[in-house]
């Protein structure tokens, strides 16, 4: 059984304009599109239309949440009107998007916006995925986010799309941030953040669990899907 996807679309532009494509939104591991309706309101307000994709992140490996769930759901947004998507993810929801530009598609992967996303992996799960309370919450997809060299964010290989990449160097969970090297989200090194091909990179003020909620974030997010490149002027 699928899990059911929110469509939402935003009210056409006066000039009768569609603005930059649809912007499909992916929540990050153990969330759900609920996490991302501040970011999608604010989206809707400038006029963007909007897909945002609840998906069973904790039941199923990252190649069958991908395959299964979320490109249907994309297509039934898309509906053979939008040939070029833009995405803003969180977490996991960045890993996914990679996973996705590697698949043959019926539509163009535009710009895209990660979130503090796992790109190297995190240490948490090397840390602690062994553990049996570990992998019964974030399911078989939280076991493949480790930094070993084999595992899915490292396999990937280099970003094949416009990708502006925030993340945070806040963290609200002191014993994860014990677990990392370097400086971090409470759940993601800084370093870890950042992918080869990227067009660009920041860091904000902003905790892991609650980044896309953030409002540097989500108008940062808007100003990298006009310009290409963040406002690194507000630093």
């Amino acid at each position: 059984m699928t899990t059911p996807v929110s469509i939402v679309y935003a009210n056409d532009n006066a000039d009768g304009e569609e603005k930059n494509n649809l912007v499909v939104l992916l929540h990050g591991l153990a969330r759900s599109d609920f996490s991302f309706k501040k970011m999608e309101k604010s989206l809707q307000d400038e006029g963007y239309r909007t897909c945002n994709v609840s998906y069973p992140s904790t039941k199923y490996p990252i190649e069958e949440l991908v395959s299964n769930y979320v490109l249907p759901y994309i297509e039934k947004c898309r509906g053979n009107i939008y040939q070029t998507i833009n995405f803003v993810t969180h977490s996991m929801g960045g890993i996914l998007v990679r996973y996705i530009a590697t698949q043959k598609l019926k539509f163009k992967v535009g710009r895209v916006v990660m979130l503090s996303p796992p790109n190297k992996g995190s240490e948490v799960v090397d840390t602690l995925g062994g553990l049996w309370l570990f992998q019964a919450i974030n399911g078989p997809a939280g076991l493949q986010l480790s930094t070993n060299r084999e595992s899915m964010p490292n396999t990937l290989g280099a970003a094949q799309f416009e990708l502006g990449i925030i993340t945070g160097n806040q963290s609200i969970n002191f014993i994860l941030s014990s677990m990392i090297e370097g400086d971090d989200d409470g759940k993601v090194s800084i370093e870890s953040a950042k992918l080869e091909g990227m067009k660009d990179f920041l860091v904000i003020s902003a905790t892991h669990p609650f980044i896309m909620k953030n409002k540097v974030a989500i108008e940062q997010t808007k100003y990298f899907f006009e310009n290409s490149h963040f406002d690194h002027s507000k630093q």
